[in-house]
């Protein structure tokens, strides 16, 4: 029997039709007028959606490209930075950072957990030359939500920049870069912003702009300053995905339609029906503070979560995604980010009922989704 096919990972993530259709159209040329036109107006778009006005560059590349970005348009050999290790991405900082002779002093905390703001103080007042702190706001691997506002007022008052990747949080979680105070949010174009894997973006903010006069480190095509000068042009300095610009257009329309404050209660409410529904139906959620991004379900000790992600993806077409490193056979992520809806919610916690009543796992069947729907419906 043929079944449909059903994708529920924190990335990529489902593309709608209209944004599809948008990137099918004839190619253009990425230094004629229409396409500046188009890129003149992603990038205002853009602006709205990180809550910011300070300048939002595009890079063709996935989200590390603009991780890795921000570390060498920042940062010289030799600088002291604070990352925080709280999941796969968080540890992808401070890899980044050595990687470019950068010392990092990295806060390791359990992963499901998030950092309290006053580790990131303490670390402040022990290296007061600290040049930037780097952490995530969902740490996509563990599904767990930082406080990086509160972060935010404690680096406000040093000379610290704080980086923020929010490749998967954008969108989907609270975020609002001027009023906060963040300096440099970093993003990518396959998670909430409803397109395929292929653009990433760093908002810049004034701190961050200063802080790039005194970086030493090479850079070439991840160049801020190439890319910065060349947005006044209203063009990039480099040949850039065409057609997943074009898409970013259409996207972005859908996303400012809605509007940030109404879509960040959507995700909310798709995340809260979707928690609601993993306990009732007999599991426990990993992440202590989670994310409205992805829900990740804890799996009973003992149990190959690697067989329950195979069972849903390939006899009921529906796919998730597993746990990295240790966690990996531990738990099992659902996106609901971007273009989901509540119904999207509860086929998968069907799917995810059904899967572990097949293995063996006492759950209880119907219950997920009944608590889901009640949810919805507001009882």
């Amino acid at each position: 029997m043929m079944r449909k096919q059903r994708l529920f990972t924190p990335g990529p993530t489902s593309v709608p039709p209209e944004v599809l259709l948008a990137m099918a159209a004839p190619m253009t040329h990425h230094r004629q007028a229409a396409f500046e036109e188009v890129f003149v107006r992603v990038s205002e778009k853009l602006k709205s959606v990180f809550q910011t006005s300070s300048p939002v560059v595009i890079l063709s590349g996935s989200g590390t490209a603009a991780m890795e970005a921000a570390v060498v348009n920042l940062l010289s050999a030799g600088d002291k930075a604070i990352s925080v290790n709280g999941g796969k991405f968080g540890e992808r900082w401070g890899l980044i950072g050595k990687a470019h002779g950068v010392e990092m002093n990295v806060i390791d905390i359990e992963w499901g957990t998030a950092v309290a703001p006053a580790r990131i103080e303490e670390g402040l007042k022990h290296n007061p030359d600290t040049k930037a702190v780097f952490t995530t706001l969902n740490e996509t691997s563990t599904t767990g939500l930082t406080d990086v506002k509160a972060i935010a007022e404690i680096t406000a008052n040093t000379d610290a920049v704080l980086v923020v990747d929010a490749v998967s949080a954008v969108c989907a979680d609270e975020l609002r870069m001027d009023d906060w105070g963040i300096d440099v949010v970093v993003a990518g174009s396959q998670k909430a912003l409803m397109l395929p894997p292929g653009l990433a973006f760093a908002a810049l903010g004034p701190k961050a702009r200063a802080a790039m006069a005194h970086s030493t480190l090479p850079k070439f095509y991840l160049s801020f300053e190439k890319a910065l000068s060349n947005l006044e042009k209203k063009t990039t300095p480099f040949t850039p995905a065409v057609s997943s610009v074009i898409g970013l257009d259409r996207s972005l329309d859908m996303i400012l339609d809605e509007g940030m404050e109404p879509l960040w209660a959507r995700h909310r409410k798709l995340a809260e029906a979707t928690r609601a529904g993993v306990v009732a139906m007999g599991m426990a959620l990993f992440a202590q503070s989670p994310s409205n991004a992805a829900t990740a379900i804890k799996l009973p000790e003992g149990f190959d979560g690697g067989v329950l992600h195979k069972k849903l993806r390939d006899e009921y077409k529906v796919t998730c995604a597993g746990g990295q490193e240790h966690l990996k056979g531990r738990i099992e992520r659902i996106a609901h980010m971007g273009y989901y809806d509540q119904f999207d919610m509860l086929v998968v916690l069907g799917a995810v009922e059904l899967a572990l009543k097949e293995l063996g796992v006492n759950v209880r069947v119907g219950e997920g989704v009944a608590a889901a729907q009640r949810y919805f419906a507001g009882e």
